[in-house]
């Protein structure tokens, strides 16, 4: 038996298509621990986010929004988490995320699959600039500007690929 099973459903959610996609590595469904970094309120998208998740049939644990990163990886060494999934929509979330890659040392989180996405620039920028910027904090992937749904398969993906 594939260790990634997949059951693929569709529904709406306030207009918005949600791909729903159970996720399950050995049998047990994956923890993600989800936020808004910084002193970014945005909690529409952070709402969306959540209900994505749950669709897809991950197990979640949402901080909201105003999130430190020193918050974030406390949820996700309280709760065990597979992901640490973490947005940000003010294109602020440079200035909170430069120490990923130290408090990824302090614990020992090599198993986790960090990710961040949303707008991840104050004004214009590039995927091309933005991706290897955050990749260098620690981020194991990096959604500059992406649909959401795009950015979740390419979670799936990446998780797919490591198991």
């Amino acid at each position: 038996m594939n260790p990634l099973q997949k059951i693929c459903v569709n529904y709406t959610f306030n207009n918005v298509k949600i791909e729903c996609k159970i996720i399950q590595i050995l049998g047990q469904s994956m923890k993600v621990v989800t936020g808004v970094v910084g002193n970014d309120i945005h909690v529409v998208a952070n709402r969306l986010i959540d209900i994505s998740l749950q669709a897809r049939g991950f197990e979640v644990f949402n901080l909201g929004v105003n999130t430190s990163l020193e918050e974030f990886i406390d949820a996700v060494v309280e709760t065990d988490a597979d992901i640490l999934l973490i947005s940000s929509l003010n294109g602020e979330a440079e200035g909170w995320c430069r120490d990923l890659q130290f408090l990824r040392s302090e614990y020992d989180l090599r198993d986790v699959v960090f990710v961040i996405g949303g707008n991840l620039a104050v004004g214009e920028a590039a995927q091309s600039d933005i991706v290897p910027k955050y990749k260098s904090y620690g981020f194991d992937l990096v959604f500059h500007q992406i649909d959401l749904n795009t950015g979740l398969d390419e979670i799936e993906r990446f998780v797919k690929e490591r198991a």
